[in-house]
């Protein structure tokens, strides 16, 4: 399944001419396709004021559209360009909830040519122990499939 998911990702990001067009189709094809994908978003370095934008996403609207480094598993990943998976936000002493239902997370960073950090994709699931490093690799290519198209 996620082979062809990561086909399908691929095919639409070579085609695509918008950098906004891509990241929503990829959220919407994400969060109705994947299981425990339950709310799918891409947000982007702010370097200025040292936050991250939502730029596209697909599942229940968030308060969260503007995240300070720093702040939150996202704003962590944005200071330390780490990946990072929660399997229980409930025992994260930095969660920022974006709604009551959402259990575990995973958000991978998005790094330019040059390797720079330049945002990353937030998953939130409403299912514990939702990730796992295959979720990780998925999503690292699909990362890369982005970063080469459009931050070459």
């Amino acid at each position: 399944m996620k082979k062809n998911i990561l086909d399908t990702i691929q095919k639409k990001i070579e085609t695509s001419t918008k950098l906004e067009t891509a990241l929503q189709y990829i959220c919407d094809l994400l969060n109705s396709k994947m299981p425990g994908y339950d709310w799918v978003g891409f947000y982007f370095h702010n370097e200025k004021k040292k936050e991250l934008n939502l730029v596209a996403f697909s599942g229940l609207p968030t308060e969260h559209t503007q995240i300070p480094f720093g702040e939150g598993i996202c704003g962590q990943t944005a200071k330390n360009s780490q990946p990072y998976i929660s399997m229980d936000v409930s025992k994260e002493s930095n969660y920022i909830s974006c709604n009551i239902g959402v259990k575990s997370e995973i958000v991978v960073p998005i790094f330019d040519n040059n390797r720079v950090n330049i945002g990353q994709i937030d998953i939130d699931s409403n299912t514990i122990n939702q990730f796992s490093k295959n979720d990780l690799f998925f999503l690292e290519a699909i990362n890369e499939f982005i970063s080469k198209k459009f931050f070459k």
